[in-house]
C-alpha cells in the first residue's frame, strides 16, 4: 500500500495496512500506526510518532524542525494520537529543548487546511481547528475546543475545554472553558451554549455554568472575589469546578468581557 513513487526511509516503522501516496516522503525515526492513510506529497520527518487510523492529506508537513532561533538540531519529538484528520497544508512542528521537547496531538482532532501547530504545544482530544487557525509555541488546547478560521493564539496561552473562537480571533490571554471568544484581543461573548447542547450537556449543568459566567464576567467582582463566590456552586458541579480551577490557575490571566 506504499506507492512506488513514495520515498520511505528504511529506518521508518510502518504499521499494518498503512497507505502512503505518490511523492510522499517518510523520513527516519518516524513511526506510523496501523490503518493510517497518508496522501500524496506529504512530508513526515522525525523523531515523530503517529498513531492509528489517521488521515493525512496532500501537502501536509509533519514533524519538521521547530521555528525557533534557539533550536540547534536537537532530537525533539512530535507525537500524534489516533483518529485524527489532518487536511491540506497543515504543519505540525516538533518541540524544543527550552520547552517540553515534545509537541503533542491527542485523539479525534480535526485540522482543516492551512492550520499550524507550533513547537511544544499540547492539544488534547476532539478539537476542531478551522482553516488557517494557528498556534504559537507552548499553547495548550483542551478537549472539544473549536478554533474558528484564522484564529491566532499567542505563545503560552491556554484554550479551555468546550470553548469556541470566532473567525479572525486573536488570543493574547487564556480562554476559560465553555466560553465564546471573538475579536482582536479575544473578548468573551457569553457561553458556547450551542456546543454544549450538541454534546448533550444537562440543562441543569448549563444553568450552573450560566451563573458561574455571570459571577465572573457580569457581577463587577474582582477575580479573587468571583472565585470565592464560585466555591459553593463548584462544590456541587464538576463543570463549574473546572471553570473555576482554570481561572485560578491561569498564569497569563483570562480574557475579559
Amino acid at each position: 500500500m506504499i506507492h512506488p513513487q513514495a520515498v520511505v526511509d528504511p529506518g521508518a516503522r510502518i504499521g499494518k495496512e498503512v497507505s502512503v501516496g505518490a511523492f510522499s516522503i517518510i523520513g527516519p525515526n518516524v513511526e506510523i500506526g496501523d490503518h493510517t492513510w497518508v496522501g500524496p506529497h506529504v512530508v513526515i520527518n522525525g523523531p515523530t510518532r503517529i498513531g492509528a487510523n489517521n488521515k493525512i492529506y496532500q501537502f501536509a508537513s509533519l514533524g519538521d524542525a521547530p521555528q525557533h532561533i534557539a533550536y540547534h538540531g536537537e532530537p525533539t519529538q512530535l507525537v500524534v494520537g489516533d483518529n485524527n484528520t489532518i487536511r491540506e497544508y497543515v504543519t505540525f512542528n516538533r518541540g524544543t529543548t527550552i520547552g517540553s521537547g515534545v509537541t503533542t496531538i491527542g485523539n479525534g482532532n480535526f485540522f482543516m487546511a492551512y492550520t499550524h501547530v507550533a513547537h511544544d504545544c499540547f492539544i488534547r482530544d476532539n478539537t476542531i481547528f478551522a482553516n488557517a487557525a494557528s498556534l504559537a509555541g507552548h499553547v495548550e488546547v483542551d478537549d472539544y475546543a473549536i478554533l474558528g478560521g484564522f484564529t491566532l493564539v499567542h505563545q503560552f496561552c491556554k484554550i479551555g475545554a468546550h470553548s469556541i473562537t470566532a473567525v479572525n480571533t486573536v488570543v493574547f490571554k487564556d480562554v476559560p472553558p465553555y466560553v465564546k471568544a471573538a475579536g482582536y484581543g479575544a473578548k468573551t461573548h457569553g457561553l458556547n451554549l450551542e456546543g454544549m447542547r450538541r454534546r448533550n450537556f444537562d440543562q441543569e449543568v448549563i444553568q450552573q455554568l450560566k451563573e458561574a459566567y455571570r459571577i465572573v464576567y457580569r457581577s463587577g467582582m474582582t477575580a479573587d472575589q468571583a472565585l470565592d463566590s464560585l466555591k459553593p456552586l463548584a462544590a456541587k458541579s464538576p463543570d463549574v469546578a473546572r471553570f473555576a480551577e482554570f481561572i485560578e490557575k491561569s498564569e497569563r490571566g483570562i480574557i475579559r468581557g
